[in-house]
């Protein structure tokens, strides 16, 4: 859930449509919108900091994954679901924010997930990831059958009805979820906590564990400078426990004494899914700092707002029309905008 929210105590009528970073580009004079979204998926994309996280997430901070390992997979799912009397082929519908690099040492998938901006925790989110998961698997299997079915290979009669052979091993896959939500993850990590399984039959349900950080909250040992900036101004931001002043004071101060690079406070405000000041963030004094981090809060809350219209739509299996009608007359904003939160939230199937 890529959220910041922090309340402003001021009350204001202001509404929210779907905004973009805007850049100048100097050649033709021309702007270049960059989404929010963008911002914090090229941040994850570098080898240093994705595996710097997930040695802290699997590892304790040991140095196991190297960055130079690493190398980009393909984030496109589609799963195809095979029925006694039809097939059906179903794109996943993914997160904004999904990375996932293979390690060429040790032959591993390493998947990043990071929801879109919402105000409500998923309490489906392991069985989501298990669906992840199994969409991974199924793209290495379907390849598999690919080959072999391009090439002729030869078979027994039982690989020929298995598709694969018996020495064929797919890659393993270890997805990590984080969450950028104010409010304690009170969901379920794992498929039993979101089954009632008879006590006599427990031992007999297959569970289905999902690794989950809270940016609010974590002990994870970083030793890359920028994952430890990132997560102590999330940590500062995202607690509960403090005043708006005081996260303001804490937020500048750390700024300051860290130097903390403009890709972070990019990288923390695009985790908001919200409108980022560029320029605001270059110029010194921490009241541009703490602009940015308000524009971070409203926008987050109206994105999430949206989803929740649209998802619940969807689910009654209203028509995009009416859909947008309800963004609309909900939110009060604009025809255009209401799309644009529908062309992002929507769910697709092909």
């Amino acid at each position: 859930m890529l959220l910041i929210t922090i309340k402003s105590r001021e009350n204001s009528n202001r509404q929210y449509s779907p905004k973009y970073t805007k850049e100048e580009n100097i050649i033709g004079g021309k702007e270049k919108t960059v989404s929010p979204d963008t911002v914090l998926k090229n941040y994850w994309n570098g080898n240093e900091e994705f595996a710097d996280l997930f040695n802290a997430v699997l590892f304790g901070g040991s140095q196991v994954i190297k960055p130079y390992e690493l190398e980009n997979e393909d984030t496109e799912a589609s799963v195809l679901l095979e029925h006694r009397d039809h097939t059906q082929s179903i794109k996943a519908v993914r997160d904004n924010i999904k990375i996932q690099k293979k390690s060429t040492v040790y032959g591993v998938q390493f998947v990043l997930l990071g929801l879109e901006s919402q105000e409500h925790i998923h309490y489906a989110m392991p069985l989501r990831v298990m669906g992840y998961d199994y969409a991974t698997y199924k793209k290495q299997y379907d390849s598999l059958t690919r080959q072999y079915k391009e090439h002729k290979t030869d078979m027994d009669e039982h690989e020929f009805l298995s598709r694969m052979k018996k020495t064929d091993r797919l890659t393993p896959v270890i997805s990590v979820v984080i969450y950028y939500g104010e409010k304690v993850w009170d969901a379920a990590t794992s498929l039993y906590g979101i089954l009632n399984i008879p006590t006599e039959m427990a031992s007999y349900v297959n569970d289905y564990r999902m690794l989950l950080v809270e940016a609010r909250q974590n002990d994870l040992y970083f030793h890359n400078g920028s994952n430890r900036d990132l997560f102590n101004l999330f940590k500062i931001l995202l607690d509960q426990n403090n005043s708006i002043r005081d996260k303001k004071e804490k937020a500048i101060e750390y700024t300051k004494e860290h130097e903390v690079s403009d890709t972070i406070l990019k990288t923390v405000a695009g985790a908001a899914n919200c409108k980022i000041d560029f320029d605001a963030l270059k110029q010194e004094g921490g009241n541009s700092m703490w602009s940015v981090f308000e524009e971070t809060a409203k926008e987050g809350e109206a994105r999430g707002e949206a989803r929740g219209i649209i998802d619940t739509c969807s689910d009654l299996g209203l028509p995009d029309d009416d859909i947008l009608n309800r963004l609309q007359v909900k939110l009060d904003i604009s025809l255009q905008a209401a799309q644009e939160y529908l062309r992002m939230f929507g769910k697709k199937t092909i």
